[in-house]
């Protein structure tokens, strides 16, 4: 699979942009680095949280779809 420039180009520009938000952050508002920091670190937890949630929603869902089928063939 071929990737074309615009996908280049694309992951470029938001990493950009995201640099900018950082910047502008803590030059133009005055928030420190370790805010910036513990900040980040707050984002990854939620993040892991949420990846955590999910795979306990998919486990639960799997257990009892084949719970359900083999109930159904039993009958």
């Amino acid at each position: 699979m071929a990737i074309n420039k615009r996908y280049y180009r694309t992951v470029f520009l938001g990493v950009a942009a995201l640099g900018v938000l950082v910047w502008a952050a803590v030059e133009q508002f005055g928030i420190t680095w370790q805010e910036v920091g513990s900040l980040f670190l707050g984002a990854v937890l939620v993040v892991m949280v949420v990846v955590a949630a999910a795979a306990l929603g998919a486990l639960v869902w799997v257990s009892l779809r084949r719970r359900l089928n083999r109930d159904r063939r039993e009958d």
